[in-house]
């Protein structure tokens, strides 16, 4: 029992990092979708500093479980088990949020896309950043706007340049790819005005690009997420075993009269 209660408290260790690090990550990235929701909602940064608290928990509760097991310590198990059960019981309610709000979620998701797309100037410094990480997001997925091109039909700069140009990150050439950001001029003009049909672009939606990614992953996030909670789990039945086990030694220690 001690042997397997030190692979799990290892594994702990090894859960808490990856935790952390995810957390860390969303804080620090600033080249992908993330980076998008970061700038656009304090949400995800909250939830970042979630993540990074629920990760020290973890590896703290682990090294304080290894302590309790290695001397005995019920105290220490006790707390252990209290922590796991607190730490499962939140990742539950957190995706129980998540799946009754998911239309909310959607929604929100969809005005920061359409602000940003609305107000994206490639000479703004202060939202460089965003828009660098939106660009990234098009090229990557290869899509345009968030329900489709027509999305940068709302953008001030094209429509004050009646549409003559286009975001290059949307674009399905590569010399535009090339470029990566900001807007390329639209070649063979008809009466200097065009419409987002004239464009040399993606037709599919960031959004539909996103939920295919969602799909196609979806088996491996719910995946992580059922391994993780079963290491919880055992980890708190051995710890109530330790702590039974521990319990019957002292009673078999006490000298009979």
């Amino acid at each position: 029992l001690h042997k397997t209660m030190y692979v799990l408290f290892l594994l702990f260790q090894i859960l808490g990092a990856v935790i952390l690090g995810f957390g860390i990550w969303i804080l620090a990235d600033k080249t992908s979708f993330i980076a998008v929701l970061q700038m656009s909602s304090p949400s995800v940064n909250t939830g970042a500093y979630i993540l990074i608290g629920v990760g020290a928990l973890t590896m703290l509760m682990g090294f304080l479980g290894c302590l309790g097991a290695v001397n005995e310590i019920r105290c220490l198990l006790g707390l252990y088990f209290t922590c796991l059960m607190i730490i499962l019981l939140t990742q539950v309610a957190a995706a129980l949020v998540i799946y009754f709000k998911k239309e909310s979620l959607k929604g929100e998701l969809s005005h920061i896309v359409e602000d940003l797309i609305e107000k994206y100037d490639p000479s703004d410094e202060e939202r460089r950043n965003s828009q660098n990480a939106w660009d990234y997001v098009q090229t990557q997925i290869a899509c345009c706007g968030w329900t489709g091109a027509k999305d940068w039909e709302n953008n001030e700069i094209l429509r004050n340049k009646s549409n003559a140009e286009y975001p290059c990150s949307c674009s399905n050439r590569s010399k535009d790819l090339m470029e990566g950001r900001g807007f390329c001029t639209l070649e063979d003009l008809v009466n200097g005005t065009a419409t987002y049909a004239d464009w040399p672009v993606h037709e599919q939606g960031c959004m539909d690009g996103v939920e295919q990614w969602l799909k196609d992953n979806l088996g491996i996030i719910l995946g992580v997420c059922t391994g993780v909670a079963v290491v919880e789990l055992l980890g708190m039945i051995l710890s109530i075993s330790l702590c039974k086990n521990i319990h019957s030694e002292d009673y078999t220690k006490v000298p009979k009269s």
